[in-house]
This record gives C-alpha cells, structure tokens and sequence, in this order.
C-alpha cells in the first residue's frame, strides 16, 4: 500500500470526507462561545476550540469505528469502512486516535485548569459512546452529551466556570442530538435489528416520527428560555423561527421511513444548527451597532 493509499484511508476513518459531525459538533461549540462571550469572542479561544472539535470528532470517529469494526461488516451503509474491510489494522487505528487526542489535550495547555479538567472528561465520553450502543436503550442521548461538551468547556474558558446557562444549552443539544441521530439511525434499523446493536429508531419503534418532532420541541423550548432569560431581540427568536421551520421540513421528509430521506434529514441538520447560531451571532451584532448609533 502505498502512502497516499494508507493517507487516503486514514482520511475515511477520520470521517474528513463527511464533514457533517464535525458541523453537529462544532455548531452547540459556536452557540456557547457567542453566548458566554456577549457576542464578543475570543478569538485565539475561539479557534482553539474550532480546530479542538474538528481533532475530537476525527477522534471519535476512529474509535466508533474500531469499536464497530466486528459490527460494520454487516451494515451495508458501513460494510466498505477502512476498519471493516481490513484496510487499516485496529492496532493503526487505535495509535491514530491517541495521535488525534493528544494534539487536541496540547492544543488547550494555554487555557485554564477548569477546561483542562473537562477536557479528561469530554475525552472519556468521545472514548465510551460507540460502546453505549451495547446495553443503552438510546445512547443518542449519550452522543448528545459528548457532541455538546465544547459547551460547559466553553464557559469554562470564558468564564471560569460552568453556570447553570451551559447546563440549559446542554440538555438542548441532547435533545437535538436525539431527534438528528435517531434519523440517521432509522437509515440502519434492519441492520441493527439484526446484529443486536441498540438505537432510538429501535427504541422508540412506531413512536419514532413523534418522539423526534417531541425532542425537536424541547430543544426550541429550552433554547427560547435562555433567550428570555438573556433577554435576547427579535433577531434571536428569528433564528429559532427558522430552526422550527426546519425542524418542521424534516418532519416531512422522514414521514415515510424512507431510508434514503431519513438520511437526507439528519444531513440538513447542519442548517438547523446554522439557522439558531445565526439568530445568535445576528442579535449581538444589531446590539452592538445600536450602542455606536
């Protein structure tokens, strides 16, 4: 194999040809830097943490992968994966995500000791999700916690601590991650019925469309409550108009169970993450030309 064969394949197992998750993981990022910062970042902090998420997912992908790799073979979505097809060596793939997370753990040194301390933590959860899809009847949940954690590190890093505000943003991402990830579950659900793997599109069964529109609710709810208790502008809630409106644009896409367009709504997440961050980013800005005016 040569070095651009064995490059090419590390890419895939990174996941840097899907760009997606690090959209999911880098948006809830975005959200609590522009909260925590008054809309005002810090921007070496703010790219530290940019480049911190696209290192962790990457990460996080390798070690989904080798926790699937019995798993991927049987999955016809998975099946032509580097792991499962033998094309990178598990013990590769285990030394590339130590490589990934210790650039990540050096690249926040020059921060505090609060997000140096969460960051042990948001590595054991990146480290123990694939493996949550063995005995959690929605380990969705679980993803939301690890996808969201540049949130409390983000408070962290602004603020020195983690306030309750984190906590709300959170529990909305889980709630977020819930609705976008049992989509893209829905594309596997014979598969996994199959080889005995967990999911929410298992879980929730005939009560997936309604339970996904339910998580959709309690993620815009929560969301409104931090604006309110902000007292965020017009501007904000434009941006959740628009999210709900997406949200409402899935819901009609994924009606059928189609797998094609399950997969197709978990994608244009991306817009909805887009779409509450730029109601976000809107609103500071308005405010700050109003204080030149």
């Amino acid at each position: 194999m040569t070095l651009t064969e064995r490059l090419s394949h590390y890419e895939k197992l990174m996941r840097l040809d899907k760009p997606i998750g690090i959209l999911l993981l880098l948006w809830p990022t975005l959200w609590a830097q522009w909260l925590a910062s008054n809309g005002d970042p810090d921007w070496l902090i703010l790219w530290i943490f940019v480049i911190g998420v696209v290192l962790m997912r990457s990460a996080g992908c390798v070690i989904n992968d080798y926790a699937d790799r019995d798993f991927d073979p049987h999955v016809a979505r998975t099946r032509e994966r580097p792991l499962a097809t033998g094309k990178i060596s598990p013990k590769e793939a285990l030394l590339l995500a130590a490589g990934l997370s210790l650039l990540a753990f050096l690249l926040i040194l020059p921060l505090n000791n609060l997000v140096l301390g969460l960051s042990v933590v948001a590595l054991f959860l990146a480290a123990s999700y694939p493996f949550t899809k063995r005995f959690f009847a929605i380990p969705q949940a679980y993803l939301g916690i690890a996808f969201g954690f540049g949130i409390p590190m983000s408070y962290a890093a602004l603020w020195g601590e983690v306030p309750p505000e984190a906590g709300l943003l959170l529990t909305a991402n889980i709630f977020w991650a819930i609705a976008y990830d049992t989509q893209y579950a829905m594309v596997d659900r014979a598969d996994d019925l199959k080889i005995g793997i967990k999911t929410s599109a298992i879980t929730f069964g005939r009560y997936d469309l309604a339970a996904i529109a339910v998580c959709y609710a309690v993620m815009l709810g929560l969301l409104a409550w931090i604006g309110l208790q902000r007292e965020m502008g017009m501007a904000f809630y434009g941006g959740l108009a628009a999210a709900a409106a997406i949200a409402l644009y899935h819901m009609k896409l994924i009606r059928q169970r189609d797998p094609q367009q399950c997969f197709r709504a978990f994608l244009h997440n991306t817009w909805l993450g887009a779409a509450v961050f730029g109601g976000i980013a809107l609103d500071y800005l308005l405010r700050s030309k109003s204080l030149f005016q």
